[in-house]
């Protein structure tokens, strides 16, 4: 379940979300960059950082699972 608007931002309502997407949506975006600019799923869509890792993910099986990289390529 992922907060549209994080919780320490005041957010309550979740929606589902697959676990990879949620761990590349934390990578890459703080919690007041995700309530100011990336409070709805289409936001999030329109974004080129996960555009292209939606279009990465198309094609994996459905049980895919791998490591998600911080923001800047660099594993912690």
């Amino acid at each position: 379940m992922h907060h549209l608007i994080p919780k320490s931002q005041g957010g309550r309502d979740t929606i589902p979300l697959h676990p990879i997407c949620h761990r590349k949506i934390h990578a890459l975006f703080n919690e007041k960059e995700l309530a100011k600019r990336f409070a709805t799923i289409a936001a999030l869509r329109e974004n080129e950082d996960i555009k292209r890792f939606v279009a990465w993910l198309r094609g994996k099986p459905p049980d895919f699972h791998r490591r998600t990289a911080p923001k800047g390529g660099r594993r912690r």
